[in-house]
């Protein structure tokens, strides 16, 4: 499943399957386009994303 949320302040999306954090997305958004996408998918950094439900 796809969810919307903030990261960081930004615009973004937390992947999950079977409520598992599979990875975490944010977006730079300039002028109604996103220009940048950043992905984590280290296990370490998803930790207080699995941990936040």
């Amino acid at each position: 499943e796809l969810l919307e949320r903030s990261v960081n302040g930004t615009p973004g999306l937390v992947a999950r399957r079977a409520g598992v954090v599979l990875t975490v997305a944010a977006f730079d958004v300039h002028d109604g386009h996103v220009t940048r996408i950043w992905a984590v998918r280290n296990p370490e950094k998803l930790r207080p994303w699995a941990e936040a439900g």
